[in-house]
């Protein structure tokens, strides 16, 4: 049986899909989940990863777990892992680890810390930007037709949360990963005048595209992200490092196939702008 944190998430719920059709046996994993939040077979168990012991009953029988970074005890949950005869862990993590220790990305780099000395298989996965942050357009663009962004015209190579969680179950089910960190990005680099364009095409309609100020985004970010978080991201999408730019080839040498551009990710979730 595969454990999956955040199973309700963009990432994990593909995620929960794509091992439950590969016959996997699959514990999902959520704080607030029913069984019918997921596929017929999967067994859902509510859980918080702020309290280690919470996790305990996802994890009976479990040989291997997708960890996110969340709760602030990572040792602690993976004891719990190794207690209950877990063997591997992927752990979802952040790009920004590897290109901007420390800082806002401490929290993430702890929990590649413990779980590289949990004596357990392991695999990080450095996850860029998600295609998905888009959805923070969905209501203006619903409403207004108009999508708002900072740094109008710097690219990031935001990655496709479906090419995540598809990465994710090669890894879990697969052979020849213990120690690996790979970075997960998008085919090539998008603005965000670009990724609102291809909101556009996806709905059929015009999406007006407006630059906000840095102020701007801070005070929009501010009301639902920490300080050292938004200025973490601030940094990245406005004055990204050659790193934060660069197209990894990890997801096209993982899945044997190109990463998916973010017009497809446009196209799958055009209802959400409608």
């Amino acid at each position: 049986m595969i454990a999956v944190t955040g199973a309700t998430g963009n990432v994990g719920r593909t995620l929960v899909r794509l091992l439950a059709e590969a016959g996997e046996p699959v514990a999902a994993v959520a704080r607030r989940i029913t069984p019918a939040d997921v596929p017929p077979g999967v067994r859902a168990v509510a859980a918080d990863l702020a309290d280690p012991a919470s996790l305990r009953p996802a994890l009976d029988g479990a040989k291997a777990l997708f960890l996110l970074v969340a709760g602030e005890d990572p040792a602690g949950l993976l004891a719990q892992a190794a207690q209950a005869g877990v063997a591997r862990v992927v752990l979802m993590s952040s790009q920004g680890v590897g290109t901007r220790p420390g800082g806002a990305y401490a929290h993430a780099a702890a929990f590649e810390q413990a779980v590289a000395a949990s004596g357990l298989e392991y695999t990080v996965l450095r996850s860029g930007g998600l295609a998905s942050n888009a959805l923070a357009w969905a209501e203006p663009v619903r409403a207004h037709r108009t999508a708002a962004a900072p740094f109008a015209d710097v690219a990031l190579p935001f990655v496709d949360p479906d090419d995540v969680a598809a990465v994710a179950a090669a890894v879990l089910t697969g052979a020849g990963h213990h120690g690996a960190t790979y970075v997960l990005t998008g085919p090539e680099p998008i603005s965000p005048r670009r990724r609102a364009a291809a909101i556009a095409a996806a709905i059929g309609e015009p999406v007006a595209f407006v630059e906000q100020t840095r102020e701007q985004a801070h005070a929009q970010l501010s009301a639902v992200m920490p300080a050292p978080v938004v200025e973490g991201t601030l940094a990245i999408l406005g004055e990204p490092t050659p790193a934060e730019q660069a197209v990894s080839p990890h997801v096209p040498q993982l899945l044997g196939r190109p990463a998916a551009p973010f017009s497809a990710w446009a196209a799958r979730n055009a209802a959400a702008f409608r």
